[in-house]
């Protein structure tokens, strides 16, 4: 079996640190290990199975069917995967305006 390095863009990086800093002071530090903590659990399933994410509907919807995500409820997690590499390029709370998020992360960059 191949196992897959997972590795995070700035941008998701990023992301991480604000979801747990928005986290630790709007509930608890320990809540906020506790998602962290899950969400590295995703990253850990991605290495294994990348391609078990589905297509955002989004994306779907303009026909692009590069990028893949995953949820860990409410955050979306959006990846693409290159040969044997995971890059997550965005972790996002799924409530936002994700169609403007994703055109302005993904396609302007």
């Amino acid at each position: 079996m191949t196992v897959f390095d997972v590795l995070l863009t700035n941008d998701a990086a990023r992301d991480l640190e604000d979801i747990y800093n928005f986290i630790a002071l709007h509930d608890s530090p320990q809540t906020a290990d506790h998602v962290l903590s899950q969400i590295e659990e995703v990253f850990s399933s991605l290495s294994e199975f990348p391609e078990r994410g589905v297509y955002p509907n989004e994306l779907l919807a303009l026909g692009i069917r590069e990028y893949r995500e995953i949820f860990f409820k409410p955050y979306r997690i959006v990846y693409r995967v290159m040969t044997n590499i995971v890059y997550v390029l965005l972790i996002v709370d799924g409530r936002r305006d994700m169609q403007s998020l994703l055109q302005r992360r993904l396609f302007d960059a």
